[in-house]
């Protein structure tokens, strides 16, 4: 393999290195594939030897491997779970992969596809996928070979996968570009189907008697309206609480610093404006977070009680706002202490964190180790060692404050350090 300078001989020199550094990524993610499984048999030996019962080993190890790739910890089981099932049961997909002829995505549909079958049936559709199809074909045409094959084999096993992911049925919510969300909806076949064309037949409806919105408009509101109870033909009216973190000069003097929407994250102070004064006066509560304006930290709360009472857990939250675990997106479900409260941790705002529900029982494996560390003003920070020995730093984001700071909010900030 040749180095790319910014220099080439001309187009088929450049289609060369790129051919060339994509089996190089195939390969080097066969490798990490070996690594991840020798990394779970090392942390199960050490839980096994130090006593640590036979259902709870290999807990953590997930963790570790998405810290180690810069992932969710969600990203890193699934990466862990791929290594197993490659390793154990998908020796030719596996080989594909080591070789740089496939991707780890091509080689996750396979694993995906086959999870449902006996381990030997499993073993068959490896042995029995051609490799044009393995490495040639569209991801469309490889998994629908897959299928046949996995009906072919164990037909049985494929309609109880479907009938086991029918109870799997759930919603879930995720930002999107420019302010927006995507609401999305994991349904049965013909729910998903139903739903769409209850929303596509009553849009065309409204649009026939002269609605100007668009079709993709008028299905989104009639989604919210109809999930609200509200009027079809009205643009939707949201009734429901909305934490939004905001400087007081954004609510009161108009200023356009940024805000943020818990479970969504940073939003115009504008819209954020525009969520407290377009809801009618008995839905709107406004509770106040105050951040000092030196640095934007939130003022201290502190507890004599064990856990977090409901106050200062939504403190937590709203200052975390996701899960504390680097490279962890997921939403705050836990409020955590950092130094657990048998070795001496405090209930008190700098030794609590917002983790996800994975991580935080993930970081009760044997060997992990977490402090409130050193960061920059007005930002929480805990130092965390995993079981290798591998350090990582987590750093709380900054809370929204106005680029200009009024002299009563300078003479706050003196009252309450001094208080």
């Amino acid at each position: 393999m040749w180095a790319f300078d910014g220099e080439a001989d001309g187009g088929a020199d450049l289609v060369e290195l790129i051919t060339e550094l994509e089996r190089l990524k195939g390969q080097a993610e066969g490798a990490q594939v070996a690594a991840a499984v020798a990394l779970d048999a090392d942390q199960r030996a050490q839980q096994a030897a130090a006593g640590v019962p036979a259902e709870r080993r290999g807990q953590g190890v997930g963790l570790q491997v998405a810290l180690a790739r810069r992932e969710s910890h969600h990203r890193g089981t699934r990466h862990l779970g791929l290594a197993r099932a490659l390793t154990a049961e998908l020796p030719q997909t596996l080989k594909a992969l080591r070789a740089g002829r496939i991707s780890e995505w091509r080689a996750t549909l396979v694993a995906r596809e086959t999870a449902c079958l006996t381990r030997e049936a499993r073993e068959q559709v490896d042995r029995t996928i051609s490799d044009a199809v393995l490495e040639q074909s569209g991801e469309r045409e490889l998994v629908a070979e897959l299928r046949r094959l996995s009906y072919r084999l164990e037909p049985e096993s494929v309609v109880a996968r479907r009938r086991r992911a029918e109870s799997e049925r759930s919603v879930s919510l995720r930002p999107a570009p420019d302010t927006m969300t995507y609401l999305t909806a994991l349904l049965p076949v013909a729910d998903g189907v139903a739903a769409l064309a209850a929303l596509t037949s009553a849009a065309a409806t409204l649009r026939s008697e002269g609605d100007a919105r668009s079709r993709g408009q008028v299905m989104a509101d009639l989604l919210v309206t109809r999930l609200l109870g509200q009027d079809d033909g009205a643009r939707p009216q949201v009734p429901v609480t909305v934490n939004v973190v905001m400087s007081d000069q954004a609510l009161l003097g108009g200023v356009d610093d940024a805000a943020e929407v818990d479970g969504f994250g940073p939003v115009p102070g504008e819209l954020a404006r525009a969520l407290v004064t377009a809801a009618p006066e008995e839905q709107v509560a406004i509770r106040r977070l105050y951040a000092r304006p030196a640095d934007g930290a939130l003022v201290a709360m502190e507890s004599r009680s064990r856990s977090f009472p409901s106050a200062l857990a939504r403190f937590i939250r709203l200052r975390d706002r996701i899960c504390r675990t680097p490279w962890c997106n997921a939403p705050v479900r836990h409020a955590d202490h950092v130094i657990e409260v048998h070795r001496g941790g405090r209930t008190i705002v700098i030794n609590g964190q917002g983790l996800c529900e994975a991580c935080n029982y993930a970081k009760q494996a044997l060997g992990w180790r977490q402090r409130p560390g050193n960061g920059p003003p007005g930002r929480h920070t805990v130092d965390i060692v995993t079981p290798t020995g591998t350090r990582y730093r987590s750093t709380s984001p900054p809370a929204p404050t106005p680029a200009v700071h009024s002299r009563l909010e300078l003479a706050l900030e003196r009252y309450l350090h001094a208080a």
